[in-house]
């Protein structure tokens, strides 16, 4: 278990239930943000659970979930367009769906207003062998085609934590995939050139999704990966940029990031150099926000036994990265999302643990290494079921989508409004 050290004194956690006014730290210049929010907009009930958003064309928004119907895992669907909510949608339904607080299904909006939705489908009596699974709608989820797997691989092995975006006509989607971990059990190794057996290493892979379903070739972005972070893609100009947890040979398992477009990629380089030695999967992984040339990421680490979260800004598409900055109050259990700002800042919402009540909290960020104070979006627990906390911004508004575990919780989405 990690030592986790007292929290660090200062500004206090402001609720969103209430109009507020960030402060810039003392000795900097002033800024002033109002954040104006409303009562929670949508929820579903316990034990609805793994939401994540994505932002479609126009304005709207799109959430998924799981929630049971009539004992079956599904995943659910429902639209945000002009501030209200539709009534949610059934996408898929089956006993054989892969239910994991960490590894959670997300959907994208392709150009042509194509959605597409992954899950993960279990495909043997294995603890973690399943497959990424897609479906596509051109009715707004009303109805769905057949469900397709999104890799080529069919080994009985790991094969999660998609990231979607939309890019082209398409979309794009990394994955992580062990098939290098493929056995006769599936049970995570394979027979080695002198005939002895070794344990395979995750990889992550990219590939391009058309609204018609076509696949483009799958490319290898790194061969050697943490087996169970989240990834991350986002649009910079006209290419992407994928980020995730590395894994050395001395199990230092930092973020690396890869740059590209379609077939052609970057060797993978460092995010932050922090020298985060841990042999095992921390189940904490980076994220990004990125506009034409501008990339803003987050990210968490456990070095030197102290949990924090991090935020980098890039002012050149990922190439360079700006000094880490800190953003935690002292006990971070991560979980990071992160929005970038029209003004060049950005907002990021992470699980912070205290000695009463863990909260998922938001702060806004500078490129000069400036925060604002650290604002409570909701409480919640510390467990595994309360998940990754999700948000998009839509112009001058952040939509943030949670889990509250427990009897009387479930899945939870607040709008909160910025004006300068």
């Amino acid at each position: 278990m990690r030592n986790r050290k007292r929290a660090r004194p200062g500004r206090p956690i402001r609720s969103l239930a209430v109009a507020a006014v960030l402060c810039g730290c003392a000795g900097e210049a002033e800024r002033q943000m109002s954040l104006q929010s409303g009562d929670v907009e949508f929820e579903r009930p316990s034990p609805s659970g793994e939401p994540s958003l994505a932002l479609g064309a126009e304005g709207r928004t799109i959430l998924t979930w799981i929630e049971p119907e009539d004992g079956v895992p599904a995943l659910r669907l429902a639209i945000r367009d002009g501030g209200g909510w539709s009534a949610p949608r059934t996408v898929w339904a089956s006993e054989a769906m892969f239910v994991n607080w960490a590894d959670f299904p997300s959907s994208v909006e392709m150009p042509d207003g194509t959605l597409a939705v992954h899950w993960l489908e279990k495909v043997a009596d294995a603890p973690y062998a399943y497959h990424v699974m897609l479906a596509l709608s051109s009715d707004d989820g009303m109805t769905w085609t057949e469900p397709f797997r999104a890799h080529d691989d069919e080994s009985p092995t790991e094969h999660g934590f998609v990231s979607m975006v939309p890019w082209r006509d398409g979309a794009g989607l990394t994955w992580l995939d062990a098939r290098a971990m493929a056995g006769e059990s599936g049970g995570g190794e394979h027979v080695g050139g002198e005939g002895g057996v070794e344990r395979g290493a995750m990889s992550v892979r990219f590939r391009t999704l058309a609204p018609d379903g076509r696949l483009g070739p799958e490319v290898l972005l790194d061969d050697r990966t943490c087996e169970c972070c989240q990834t991350a893609l986002a649009r910079v100009g006209d290419g992407l940029v994928a980020a995730y947890r590395d894994r050395s040979e001395s199990e230092v398992r930092d973020i690396a990031v890869v740059r590209g477009a379609g077939e052609r990629w970057t060797e993978p380089a460092p995010l932050s150099t922090d020298g985060w030695v841990i042999p095992g999967c921390p189940v904490n992984g980076p994220q990004l926000s990125g506009d034409e040339r501008a990339l803003v990421s987050a990210w968490y680490t456990g070095v030197g036994g102290t949990p924090q979260v991090y935020v980098t800004f890039s002012g050149d598409g990922g190439a360079t990265f700006g000094p880490r900055i800190r953003v935690d109050e002292g006990l971070p259990l991560g979980r990071v999302d992160i929005e970038s700002l029209h003004d060049g800042s950005a907002v990021v919402v992470w699980l912070e643990a205290s000695s009463d009540t863990p909260r998922v909290l938001a702060r806004r960020v500078h490129p000069d290494g400036s925060l604002e104070a650290p604002l409570l979006i909701s409480e919640t627990a510390g467990e595994r079921s309360s998940g990754f906390p999700r948000m998009v911004r839509l112009g001058d508004e952040l939509l943030f989508a949670w889990t509250i575990p427990g009897e009387g919780g479930g899945v939870r989405v607040r709008a909160v409004r910025l004006s300068d």
